[in-house]
Parts: structure tokens; sequence; C-alpha cells
């Protein structure tokens, strides 16, 4: 038994070992993991929505970036010498390969799917004008390509060769335009949600597990050694509860009003800083076929990471289109579909300090955001340009991206920081646990949820049982493929073999087995 005994309902209430709120690729991946490792575990998921995946997994609400570190500049910054720190994205890059690990194993169990649904190869490419920016990529590539995980990166400064690798990018440009470029092929597009929808249904066909929409959490409550969640049924009208002893709190931007009705310390002083998005979205298949790669540039100077403009390709239920941004701009809603009353609502004695605190020092960002939702659709169309000279106003239209609520927490020097990222809060017992933040999470979620199942279930997670599934899954973990070379370039081979981003080699029937 998961937890040992039983856990007996009380005044005729449901009773469950595990609640994950929301539906999303977060409580997906977690659900799934924990049933891999126990199957006798019994588990709900609840999802305010009518479906799974339709805030920010939905594929329309992000970029489907694999996020890797192979593009993403914000991710290697530089010192004041010039010097190029390159830890976030090993790091980044080694878990979005265990994420591609458990993605490999499910496959070959043979009843999840297709991989070919959710995950493409694209390549990502880094773009940079001015000497100055040159200059940045220069080493920034010398830095990078030490190091096994970038070995394959390629860098030039060759126009003929850019105009290889992003052909509809370069005519119109000026002949004496100082740029380069730098690009992995090894890239990939994925889309978070139809990946989360495969996560669901193979959730779904499972003894003990259950997923269940238009649920509204409406009460969080201590309840003997778990909790007791009361959940409204927005259709019917319905109300009832639910015991558990464990409850994650998967909601995206909706995580944090939930967070503070648990009431639980450890989520006391967090606020949510809300910043929804827009995109320019292209299907003209003309435009579309001439670009394949998400290439990525630098934000303007004073602007927020998020802001990194990036020319993209997606792949949505197996057509191609291209995004470029993204445009950000404000609401006070911490979920898309969600309410305007959501910021003010969750302002609390204990996070007001560290929110006034951001609010004062992050004026840019302010001036920032007023100039985005200021912006026409011609200003847009010039930020395209700059990446896309030669761009038609007729070619594209304005998509409406997924909201993210970036983290505001208490800080001893400044009162409070914005954290731009993810965070999980878990209570000091492991029996509640939330997840704030935004991007990079959907690429990293399964080093996420591995992290959280070794705070929250620590005796588990040691156990023999356990112990030798996560190893079954995971043949190497983020440490040893950021150090080992040879196992790194083993692991990835098979797992995209396994995904089918490579030509694959003929094989004996698929079943589940480490690697040789």
């Amino acid at each position: 038994m998961f937890f040992g005994e039983a856990l007996m309902a009380q005044n005729d209430n449901e009773a469950v070992d595990v609640v994950l709120v929301g539906a999303g690729i977060m409580s997906a991946t977690l659900a799934v993991l924990l049933k891999e490792l126990d199957p006798t575990i019994r588990l709900e998921v609840v999802e305010l929505m009518g479906s799974g995946a339709a805030e920010s997994s939905n594929p329309w609400n992000n970029a489907g970036t694999g996020h890797a570190g192979l593009c993403e500049l914000n991710y290697t910054p530089a010192a004041a010498d010039g010097s190029i720190d390159i830890k976030k994205a090993v790091h980044i890059n080694s878990q979005f390969e265990v994420s591609k690990q458990f993605w490999s194993y499910l496959v070959r169990k043979g009843t999840f799917g297709s991989p070919k649904s959710f995950i493409s190869p694209v390549p990502h490419l880094s773009f940079v004008q001015g000497r100055k920016g040159v200059d940045y990529l220069k080493n920034r590539f010398a830095a990078l390509s030490r190091h096994h995980a970038f070995a394959d990166m390629e860098y030039t400064e060759d126009k003929a060769r850019m105009t290889e690798w992003m052909p509809l990018m370069m005519p119109g440009r000026p002949a004496d335009e100082v740029i380069a470029a730098t690009r992995v092929a090894g890239g990939t597009d994925v889309n978070f949600g139809a990946l989360t929808t495969q996560l669901l249904a193979h959730l779904g066909s499972q003894p003990g597990a259950e997923v269940r929409y238009n649920q509204k959490v409406t009460g969080l409550e201590r309840q003997g050694q778990g909790w007791r969640v009361e959940i409204k049924d927005s259709r019917s009208g319905a109300a009832r509860q639910v015991d558990a002893r464990f409850v994650f709190l998967g909601a995206g931007g909706g995580a944090l009003p939930l967070l503070q009705m648990s009431g639980i310390p450890e989520g006391k002083g967090f606020g949510g800083f809300p910043v929804s998005g827009q995109w320019l979205r292209c299907d003209n298949q003309d435009v579309v076929r001439q670009h394949e790669a998400k290439v990525y540039s630098q934000a303007a100077v004073g602007s927020p990471p998020m802001s990194v403009p990036h020319l993209d390709t997606r792949v949505v239920d197996g057509k191609k289109s291209l995004l470029f941004g993204p445009y950000a701009g404000f609401t006070t809603k911490f979920l898309k579909h969600g309410s305007f009353l959501d910021l003010p609502l969750s302002i609390r004695a204990g996070n007001i300090g560290p929110m006034l605190a951001v609010a004062r020092d992050n004026m840019d960002l302010t001036r920032y955001l007023i100039s985005e939702v200021r912006q026409t659709m011609e200003q847009r169309l010039d930020s395209l340009r700059r990446f896309y000279p030669q761009a038609k106003p007729e070619d594209w239209r304005l998509e409406i991206a997924g909201q993210r609520v970036q983290i505001i927490k208490k800080d001893a020097k400044k009162g409070g920081v914005l954290q731009f990222g993810t965070e999980l809060v878990a209570a000091g017992d492991g029996s509640i646990a939330a997840l704030l933040g935004a991007s990079p999470g959907a690429s990293v979620t399964v080093s996420i949820m591995l992290d959280l199942i070794e705070r929250c279930f620590p005796e588990q997670a040691r156990s023999a049982q356990w112990t030798g599934k996560l190893q079954e899954i995971f043949p190497a973990r983020e440490k040893v493929l950021e150090t080992d070379a040879a196992l790194y370039r083993d692991v990835s081979q098979h797992s995209n073999e396994c995904l089918q981003l490579v030509p694959q080699p003929a094989r004996a029937e698929p079943g589940v087995t480490p690697l040789p």
C-alpha cells in the first residue's frame, strides 16, 4: 500500500492517497510518475476547465521550445570581463535530457502512443546583431562548445551560411550589417498540450486513477495526517469533500491562491506578478516552409528576461506554423480564463511588503509593460522585421498567449524580489506542495517532479521498490549527465531514437528495458 494503512474516509467523504489540482503538464507528469512508482496508489486529478492542458500547457499559450539551453541567451549571462557563465544552461540541458528519458520510457511501454504527436526535431539558433552582440555570441560559443552537451553547436558570421540556416531571415538585410548566429541541429519543438493529453489518457486507463473536469477547489483544510479538499462541480453546483494524504497544487497561475488557502507557513510571504503575452502567428505555408528553426535573440537593453524575442517553428497537430514574440502585457488575471480580481484578492498582510518593494524596485519593468500594451500592430511588425525584414502584414495575425505569474518573495535586504523561473513550495511535513512560476517549467517538469517526490515522499523514495523503478526509468540523472560525457551521449542517443528524433535503426520488439 502506498502510505501503509489505508486512508479511511470520514463522514462519508471520498478518500484517495493523492489529489492533484490542475490538469496541466505538471500534475499529469507527477500523477503518471507516482503510478509508475506504486501502481496501487489511488489518486484523483481535478481541473477547473472542461479539458486538460487548457491554460499554460496549451500549445498556443507557449512557444513549445524544448528548453535545453541551446539557444536561450538569457541562460548564459556575461560578466563584466566578457566571460560567460554557462552553469544554468548546462543544468537546464541536463534537466531536459531527464524529461526525454521519462517520455522515452513511456513510449517503450508500447501503450503510451506515438512521440511524433508531441515532439518534433527543430534546430535551435541564436542570432545577434551589432559588434557587441557578435563578440558576446562568439564568447558564448567558445564557452559552451567545450562542454559535451553543446559539442555539436556551430558558429558562423558568414552570411551565406546563415542563409542556409535561416533563409526567411536573410533577404532584405543591409550588406554591411554585422550579425552572427549559432546553430544546434538537435533542438526540438514540443507540443506540451498533446503531451499532457497523452499523459492524462494513459493515467485514466489505469485502476485507481481518475481525472475530473469542471471541478473548482473551494477549500483546503488540515485533516489528521492529510488534507480535506472541498470541491464544487461548476456545472451542477454539487459539492463534495475528498480526504487525501497528499495534495499537489499544480494549477499554473492559480496555484498561488490555493497555496494561500492552505495556510501553511511555508507559503506565507509569496506574491504573484501576472504578465500576459501575445504572439504574431503565421499560417501561410509559403512563408512557413522557409523557416525550419527556433531563433532566439537578445532582449532590448533594460527589458526583462521574459521579453527575449524569438521566431519559432511550431508543430501542432501535424501542421507547421510560425510564432514571433512574445509581446508582453499586463492584466490582474492569474489565469487566461481567470478573474480580474485574482491579483487584488491575493494580497495578504504577509506579502504586501514584498509586493510593494518589488513595485518600488521594478519601475523599468512597469514602463516596459506599459509600452508593450500601447503597441500598435505596425509597431509589432517592426519588431518582427528585425528578424524577418520582408514580413508582410497580411501573413500575420495576433495570437493571445497564456498567463505567466512571476514569483514575488521576501528578501532580507530588499524587502521583496521578483523571481523569474519556477519554485516548489512544500509544507514541512510533505503533505502538500505547490509549483509557482513560469519558464522553463514545462521542459524541465520531470526534474521538478522528481525533486518533489524526494522532498515530500522521502521514505518511499529511499525504498528498494521506488529506487529500482527510478533507476529503470532514469539511467542517468542531472548531476551525472553534467559531468559524464560518454554516458550523456549514450543516454541522449537512446532517448532520441525512442522519441523518433533521429533515423531509427532496426530494433527488436519494443520493451521496457534499461540501457545496455
